[in-house]
């Protein structure tokens, strides 16, 4: 196999390629991106809708929507699907659950799983021979995956019916995209040399890019005169600049806000680049975007709407002034308006980051499955992969640094660190993706549908991103079926925000929150839970010195290490963990053995 260093080098070219394409078919793909309820059930609302009603998180039975759905989506594996309602949003969040069967031990917690970033519950559960949860429910464990919002079937809904819709409609997209790939032609197409999602992607132009200028006949220029829809650009333009003012006050920062605005000033004003209007225009550029400042002000909408005709006004005479090539200015216009609102649209539907999963989701996860499971001391037993691991870290060092108890009788983390400084993961090279600025550019980074895409390229000749197999699992790790249900049905979409804030866990201190100024690591030598820390020795994402580096913190009589992989084989990459076909056999009874020593009410 080879080295780090090497894949460094190999994926740094890949991976420039795959986010130039990113960059390019965002607005071509955002159909794939946003949830929405189905069209039978989708409610009429403003594009910027009031959040739905919060619900508590308590377990009085009255409450209006936290359930069991009765009759649950094909991809769903688990025994039950629940779902739980999550304060200040209309995110509805899946609980997979698990019961043990009659002939398995008695056991005193109810265990939590929690998945990776841009990862759902399927990794947990690839298939009855190699189900985590499965055996962990087999060990006696109540079990229970939670789907942060925005992963697997969590979806969006004000009631248990659309919620069931939609979560039915999520079920299967996923299951299409599996057997799309099982199609001969899909398989051909990508593997001919050139990959077929690049070539699809190299002609879709870019949010705000600059389009192709397509000459116009002199015959056409009276019917393009006549088409001008002075009143439909004035209320679009309308729309978009109360948007940045009003509704993505709470959204944006002011400083963003300045950016987004910016640029879409900066491709209105490549118009009349070849005209004489540009000092009128940056005039009245100026004008609005002082009125922006002014923020949630309901009185500036008349103004704001002056001004915008007054740019239409402009742009229209740019129109008549200048040479033939430009009068399909309309067009363009129209066409630069729509990509920007589909972008604010973008930042709305995926404004979230790592402390909403850690102050929101795991709690409303947790208050759901002690009122459903009812330990005895209300506590849960709980196994983190990845960025899972990473939330059980922060919330034991929270609830230390607060004085205040958990709720965790036990942890177990596989393949997570709060600290990367130290290790050669292959993380580093997304670190571009962290600049705030390009989190504008591109709000999402719809991780499915680009490994959907790559797949085939890394299992079929000429396997052009092979590399991305070592990344996932070690070399007879995985029976190739079981990783490419892995690769084309766990990842999801990831928001530009949850990036930002976990690339922090490469910089000086460690991972931190929101603000910056609370780095998660620094009460951990606080906490008062025990916890079993698992490695693989071929992990490129989290490597071992990763994983140490958090151990170290930790209270020595709390903590047990493990790194599992030997120098003959077998060797554990960063899914074998929860996937590979010797994990069964090595890391899962670890696990139970583990977890059964603090299983006891205290």
């Amino acid at each position: 196999m080879a080295t780090a260093t090497t894949f460094h080098l190999q994926i740094q070219s890949d991976i420039r390629l795959a986010t130039s394409a990113l960059f390019r078919s965002l607005n071509h793909h955002r159909h794939l991106l946003i949830r929405r309820p189905p069209a039978s059930v989708r409610r009429s609302s403003s594009r910027y809708a009031t959040p739905f009603r919060p619900f508590s998180f308590s377990p009085d039975a009255s409450q209006p929507f936290v359930e069991k759905v009765p009759d649950k989506p094909p991809i769903c594996t688990a025994d039950e699907l629940h779902y739980v309602s999550v304060s200040n949003c209309d995110w509805r969040l899946a609980l997979w659950r698990y019961h043990p069967p009659p002939q398995a031990p008695t056991r005193n917690h109810p265990l939590l799983l929690l998945s990776g970033v841009g990862t759902n519950a399927i990794g947990y559960d690839l298939s009855p021979e190699s189900s985590f949860a499965r055996y962990m429910s087999g060990q006696g464990f109540d079990t229970w995956i939670l789907e942060v919002r925005g992963a697997g079937l969590s979806v969006r809904g004000s009631n248990p019916k659309e919620v069931e819709q939609c979560a039915r409609a999520v079920s299967e997209q996923m299951e299409a995209v599996a057997t799309s790939t099982n199609n001969e032609a899909f398989a051909k197409s990508a593997t001919n040399g050139v990959c077929t999602a690049e070539r699809q992607l190299a002609g879709v132009p870019s949010a705000l890019s600059e389009s192709e200028i397509s000459p116009v006949k002199e015959e056409d220029l009276t019917a393009l005169a006549t088409a001008w829809d002075e009143s439909k650009l004035v209320a679009k333009l309308t729309e978009t600049f109360m948007s940045l003012s009003e509704r993505l006050s709470g959204f944006l920062s002011e400083g963003q806000s300045k950016i987004m605005s910016a640029k879409l000033f900066d491709q209105m004003s490549k118009l009349l680049e070849d005209s004489q209007l540009s000092e009128r225009f940056n005039e009245v550029r100026a004008k609005l975007s002082s009125l922006m400042e002014t923020r949630q002000n309901s009185a500036i909408a008349s103004q704001i709407r002056d001004l915008s005709q007054r740019l239409v006004n402009i742009i229209e005479e740019g129109q008549r002034s200048v040479s033939p090539q430009l009068f399909d200015m309309q067009e363009r216009l129209f066409s630069t308006i729509d990509d920007f609102q589909k972008q604010l649209d973008l930042i709305v539907q995926y404004n979230w980051d790592f402390d909403h999963y850690l102050e929101e989701d795991v709690p409303a996860a947790m208050e759901y499955i002690r009122a459903q499971s009812k330990p005895k001391d209300g506590k849960l037993l709980a196994i983190g992969h990845s960025m899972g691991g990473i939330l059980l870290y922060s919330m034991l060092s929270r609830c230390a640094f607060g004085g205040r108890e958990s709720g965790l009788a036990a942890i177990v983390t596989l393949a997570s660190s709060l600290d990367y400084t130290s290790s050669k993961s292959t993380l580093k090279l997304l670190l571009p993706l962290a600049d705030p600025a390009q989190a504008l550019n591109v709000p999402v980074v719809p991780l499915g549908v680009l490994l959907t895409a790559a797949y085939p390229l890394s299992s079929s000749p000429p396997y052009v991103f092979s590399w991305l197999n070592d990344l996932i699992s070690a070399e007879d790790m995985m029976h190739p079926e079981l990783l490419k249900k892995l690769v084309l049905n766990n990842f999801c979409t990831i928001p530009a925000k949850l990036i930002l804030q976990l690339t922090t866990a490469f910089k000086e201190g460690g991972l931190r929150d929101r603000s910056g100024n609370f780095f998660y690591k620094d009460h951990l030598h606080e906490s008062n839970v025990p916890v079993l820390a698992i490695a693989g020795d071929q992990d490129l994402i989290c490597p071992p010195e990763a994983v140490e580096e958090t151990v170290k913190l930790l209270p020595k009589d709390l903590v047990t290490y493990k790194l599992f992989g030997e120098p003959g084989g077998p060797h554990y990459a960063h899914y074998d963990l929860v996937g590979g076909q010797m994990a069964v056999e090595q890391i899962y009874p670890c696990i139970v053995q583990f977890l059964s020593h603090y299983d006891s009410i205290s």
